[in-house]
């Protein structure tokens, strides 16, 4: 029986882990990033094709042809020693060969000098030395740095040492140029061209993104315009049908509350007037009765302001620090003792009617079970996916009361659950339904002051 070859899964885990690092984390990054891999990739294979193909052919019959010249004068230099002889064939070089000679008789050749290369990218100079070598046979040096438009061989005879300046045109062609040119420019127009038709797809995606986000915070803009692509279009479509169904939600929801509370109230309305005719004699059954109407229609207003979550409200640019001070005002005026600690001034996207309750709410708590309270707001940065994303302020009610146990303080939150005699159990329930409504969150921990602290949350 065969063993089993161990699993790759892990192995390509590791790999795949340092190139989640390099790879881009947006969208359009990553769109254009599959766009832009397999155009390098096509772009190298059709280089690497070009140079191991067409331009090592090229280069090597040029480099043949000039090393086979070269080669041709120093043959008739070698059977032909005569001076007159020489300048013949100089002559003849110049004019049929393109080759500008010079004979420098008793001169040694001497080590050559260290130079760089032209273009270490092309073959040429490899080509031309190995043409040499083949076809002359005899001691030289190439120097492609002198002079701008020749090369200079020096090639070591018995006698002397012949310089030949060969024009660059003979062994290199302008071609190329135009092909690299091509190449890169039609790469680059289209990698423009896809960036651009990408930028426009993520931008409608990031719009509905946006719109998302802010319908979630209770910011209503309206229905967004579908743009895009089909499946875009398709998203932002369901989406502005989803904001529709769901204000119609609110709509009918709150117009059957409101009916509800009327016809609620109506009979209480009765019952108070039924009290206030009773006869003389019953003043004191009558005050506890009344009393006790007075607790329902507080109970009914709590548990209809709970189911309504404060929906209908839009938001609107408030300052804060403003609304928290007169807050505490009004603690003050109810008997609390209580410090703000806060900035001057502080401008949020708020639902100024629901954030008011929620802050009274928690308030009201801390003043029915402490002496002290301290207020205070703070700001901190807000991150999503490890980037900036704005910042967090945040709301903290502080008492010196008896608190809350810590296993106990998530249940505080589910509704009608009370800590202490006489609570409907809603305060802290509709806190938090309206500091999610605004995008934020309610947290209960250990106050400094040896109570409960309140935490609210909310994105700036």
């Amino acid at each position: 029986m065969k063993p089993t070859p161990p699993p790759l899964r892990p192995a390509l885990r590791l790999l795949a882990a340092p190139l989640r690092l390099l790879l881009p984390r947006g969208l359009l990054g990553r769109a254009l990033l599959i766009i832009l891999l397999p155009l390098l990739i096509l772009q190298g294979v059709a280089l690497q094709l070009f140079y191991g193909g067409h331009l090592d052919v090229i280069s090597r019959r040029l480099a043949g042809g000039v090393g086979g010249d070269v080669g041709m004068v120093v043959e008739l230099l070698a059977r032909h020693p005569i001076d007159s002889e020489r300048d013949w064939i100089f002559r003849e070089a110049a004019w049929r060969l393109d080759l500008s000679l010079a004979f420098e008789a008793g001169a040694s050749l001497g080590l050559p000098g260290q130079r760089g290369s032209w273009m270490p990218l092309l073959p040429l100079e490899d080509d031309l030395s190995q043409a040499l070598r083949d076809r002359v046979g005899l001691p030289f040096d190439t120097d492609w740095q002198s002079d701008p438009r020749s090369v200079i061989i020096r090639v070591q005879l018995p006698d002397g040492v012949l310089h030949v300046e060969a024009p660059r045109k003979r062994l290199f062609f302008g071609t190329l140029y135009l092909f690299v040119l091509w190449l890169v420019g039609t790469s680059l127009l289209l990698f423009f061209v896809a960036a651009m038709f990408m930028k426009n797809q993520v931008r409608a995606i990031r719009r509905l993104a946006s719109a998302a986000e802010a319908f979630g915070l209770g910011r209503e803009l309206g229905p967004i315009k579908p743009e895009g692509a089909a499946e875009v279009r398709q998203a932002a479509a369901a989406f502005n049908q989803m904001q529709a169904r769901i204000r119609r939600f609110i709509t009918q929801r709150t117009e059957m509350l409101a009916g509800i509370s009327h016809d609620l109230r109506t009979p209480l309305t009765r019952l108070r007037l039924s009290l206030a005719m009773l006869p003389p004699g019953a003043e004191e059954d009558a005050a506890a009765m009344t009393e006790d109407v007075a607790e329902m229609e507080r109970m009914v207003a709590t548990y209809l302001a709970f189911a309504r979550g404060e929906g209908l409200e839009q938001t609107q640019p408030a300052d804060l620090v403003e609304l928290v001070r007169d807050l505490a005002d009004r603690a003050r005026r109810d008997g609390a003792t209580v410090t703000v600690e806060a900035p001057e001034a502080l401008i949020l996207p708020l639902r100024v009617d629901a954030l008011r309750r929620c802050l009274g709410n928690l308030l009201d708590n801390a003043r029915r079970h402490a002496r002290r309270i301290d207020l205070a707001l703070s700001e901190a940065a807000r991150q999503e996916g490890g980037r900036p994303a704005g910042r967090w302020v945040f709301i903290t009610v502080d008492d010196d009361g008896p608190g809350i146990p810590e296993a106990s303080r998530e249940e505080a939150f589910r509704p009608f659950t009370s800590f202490s005699a006489g609570g409907t159990g809603l305060g802290l329930a509709i806190a938090r339904d309206i500091a999610r409504a605004h995008g934020g969150d309610i947290a209960l921990e250990a106050s400094p002051l040896g109570g409960l602290r309140a935490r609210i949350r909310l994105p700036a």
